[in-house]
Order: C-alpha cells, then structure tokens, then sequence
C-alpha cells in the first residue's frame, strides 16, 4: 500500500511518480521509490535519493 507513494525532491519540486518511473533513466513503471538504484538522481536537477521526502497522502 505505501510502497507506491509520491516523492518530491526538495531543491527543485520534482515529483516522483511510482506509476509513471523514469523510463528515460531506466526506472521502469510502477517501480516504488524504495527499489529505484541507490545511484539514480532527480532528472530535473541531480540531486541524490537523499534530498527526496515523501509526500503525506
């Protein structure tokens, strides 16, 4: 249930959507924040996993 939750990085806004992924940096659909590899970053401003919260649902 809260595996599929959104996550926004806190420098730039960008929100990570399980449902959609980052198929254009090999996140595929419906990957949960939490499996995405520890070396991906925020593909609007670079920053790491690290700088992500979740969103309160």
């Amino acid at each position: 249930m809260g595996a599929m939750e959104k996550w926004k990085c806190t420098l730039c806004d960008y929100v990570y959507d399980p449902a959609a992924g980052d198929p254009e940096n090999s996140v595929k659909p419906g990957t949960p924040f939490e499996d995405i590899p520890d070396d991906w970053v925020c593909p609007t401003c670079g920053a790491e996993k690290d700088m992500f919260e979740k969103i309160p649902a």
